[in-house]
């Protein structure tokens, strides 16, 4: 399949759009005041231990104390970067033993420890950190507090993974642990004895910031964006890599002149008027990633609703009317669907639990048919992924790894009218509250004539063929009533003032003061 990485690299903001088979696989940004800080390294200080939850908390410097669980700071049975198993060591991590043990036991208040931060901060919850520790290579990822050997679950061959294995074993630091990542599939021990010189200096610079320093310190960054992008994805299998900066593109040649010179050439300098994402059409799409409803291509369409606790996406027939057949119409949306889903999450960095409603189908067969359908295409998917199969009611009940905010939560933030409900009080509400907000008026002052303030269409719908009903409700408040519509007010505002005086009425006037 043809890959390509196109990057629009400014000096505010970063974007970066992978394209699969010329349409929108993934999408990254990155902002120059809001650097990601997965993979960071701190030097902290345990603020609170809580045997309850079998958990610290632990001051890195942020705004909220880090998450730090037990079974993120002693060694288990550990799974590498892609879920696969590897040769477990019994080497105690950060100097605790290698078997889980309590919370209360390994750390105490007020203790220094080093944490590497593996989730970004989400919502009102703070970072989440582990003391296992690890750093990225091109080739491998070294793990300098465990002895644990593992290779790729995605590189198959078994032939091939024991030619790792065995080059690894041979290659590894004395007391540490290496992980051979997708890419080292093919290469030779020249390539991974490279990556362990590089990786080993890293290793001792950050001991080293990490004596000196005082808590709470960052210790190490993970690079920017577009280079941890480069090192992570750019290989044989992506066609070219196209960006629009001059400074960036000459970083990324040299980048990749020291890293893999083979693939100089795919890197190209974009210099023309238009700008890059608009030239590749990627604008647009991306536009179309906050849209709820997604249209596939027969007339079907799936909806997609994102909550703090989960995401929910709907599959719809929508205007396909397909054979005449039903079942054959349900299961082509189905399968199309299930496509889709699986773009959309990666496309929109849906994390955490995700419930699928496909359309009711009566065949077991057919079921498993949608359930291996998504299944296959999760399999690009950089992100651990774990689904379950098709329920008795039609639904599919998956996770997906969840390290940042998804894209909706990054762009975005609550509705300043509607708190995030993501709907509004409607306009006969409105002013059945307003007269509500009226009548307690009439007893908590001695204002007689008053100026009511509503959104343009509220006020509408308060005058509209109702001009009887104010004059009424005049008569029985006693008070003189003038209603303005007031564009600045969202649709569930109001303001009430006195006519006299402008003094503002509106807190006397509401529920509960």
């Amino acid at each position: 399949m043809y890959r390509e990485i196109i990057v629009n690299a400014e000096e505010t903001e970063s974007r970066v759009c992978i394209l699969e088979g010329h349409r929108l696989a993934e999408f990254f940004v990155e902002r120059a005041d809001q650097r990601r800080i997965v993979g960071n390294i701190y030097k902290g200080r345990v603020n609170a231990v809580l045997p309850g939850m079998q958990a610290a908390f632990v001051d890195i410097g942020l705004e909220k104390s880090a998450f730090l669980h037990i079974s993120d700071l002693v060694e288990s049975d550990l799974l590498d970067e892609d879920g696969d198993e590897g040769d477990g060591g019994g080497r105690p991590r950060n100097g605790q033993p290698s078997r889980a043990g309590r919370i209360e036991e390994c750390l105490s208040k007020g203790q220094e420890i080093l944490v590497q931060v593996t989730k970004e901060p989400i919502s009102s919850k703070g970072a989440r950190g582990t003391t296992q520790i690890s750093l990225a290579g091109r080739y491998l990822v070294l793990m300098p507090l465990s002895r644990h050997l593992g290779i790729s679950r995605k590189i198959e061959d078994r032939a091939e993974r024991n030619r790792l294995r065995d080059i690894i074993g041979d290659i590894r630091p004395e007391d540490m642990g290496l992980i051979v990542r997708t890419v080292g599939e093919g290469k030779d021990a020249k390539q991974f004895k490279e990556d362990v010189r590089y990786l080993t200096r890293t290793w001792k610079r950050v001991l080293s910031r990490a004596k000196k320093r005082e808590v709470p310190a960052v210790v190490y960054t993970e690079p920017t964006l577009t280079s941890s992008l480069i090192r992570d994805l750019f290989s044989e299998d992506v066609d070219s890599l196209v960006i629009d900066s001059k400074t960036e593109f000459k970083h990324i040649q040299s980048y990749v002149r020291g890293l893999a010179p083979e693939l100089k050439d795919r890197v190209k300098l974009y210099d023309s008027e238009t700008p890059i994402f608009d030239h590749f059409g990627m604008e647009a799409e991306i536009e179309q990633m906050f849209d709820r409803r997604i249209p596939l291509k027969r007339g079907a369409y799936i909806a997609i609703d994102q909550t703090e606790a989960l995401t929910t996406i709907d599959v719809n027939t929508g205007r396909y009317r397909g054979s005449s057949d039903q079942e054959e119409t349900i299961l082509t949306t189905n399968l199309e669907a299930a496509r889709e889903v699986a773009r959309q999450m990666r496309i929109r960095d849906i994390g955490g639990i995700i419930v699928i409603d496909f359309i009711d189908m009566e065949r077991e067969g057919n079921r498993r048919r949608v359930y291996e359908e998504l299944r296959n295409a999760l399999r690009a998917d950089r992100s651990r992924t774990k689904i379950l199969p098709i329920s008795e009611f039609g639904l599919i009940q998956m996770t997906r790894q969840r390290v940042r905010p998804s894209h909706l939560h990054f762009f975005s933030e609550p509705c300043s009218c509607c708190g995030g409900l993501g709907r509004v009080l409607s306009p006969e509400t409105m002013v059945a509250k307003a007269e509500r907000s009226l009548r307690r008026l009439r007893y908590r002052t001695d204002r007689r004539h008053v100026a009511i303030h509503l959104h343009p269409e509220v006020a509408v719908q308060m005058l509209s063929n109702r001009t009887g009903h104010i004059r009424d409700l005049e008569r029985r408040l006693e008070m003189e009533i003038e209603v303005v519509d007031d564009a600045s007010l969202g649709r569930e505002a109001l303001r009430i003032y006195a006519v006299e005086t402008g003094e503002d009425l509106t807190d006397r006037a509401s529920e509960g003061s």
